[in-house]
């Protein structure tokens, strides 16, 4: 099995900035790939940023100049610093990996989400 865990989500005023986390962990040989997701209420899942590699990374318009993702010098570990945050980035953050598991098997793996407000 594998686990992802985010952390760092909170209630941020306009213009702030908040720092996720997310931490894979179980029967994982290796990962491929890590992204975070967004859902805002009534709205899609949509991708807010993927990794392949320090070089290979890819943002929603609507996040670009604002958010950063990054790997952690701790295996499997992604983090997405945002800032100057606007009520519409309000949203569960959700963290994705795909994952190659001990077993030889492909996963897209989803942690739980962790709920970031922006508000006055």
């Amino acid at each position: 099995q594998v686990q992802l865990v985010e952390s760092g989500g909170g209630l941020v005023r306009p213009g702030g900035s908040l720092r996720l986390s997310c931490a894979a962990s179980g029967t994982i040989l290796s990962i491929n790939a890590m992204a975070w997701y967004r859902q805002a209420p009534g709205k899609q899942r949509e991708l807010v940023a993927r990794m392949i590699s320090p070089g290979n990374t890819s943002y929603a318009d609507s996040v670009k100049g604002r958010f950063t993702i990054s790997r952690g010098n701790a295996k499997n570990t992604v983090f997405l610093q945002m800032n100057s945050l606007k009520s519409e980035d309000t949203a569960v953050y959700y963290c994705n990996a795909a994952v190659l598991t001990t077993d030889g098997y492909g996963m897209d793996s989803w942690g739980k989400g962790t709920l970031v407000t922006v508000s006055s």
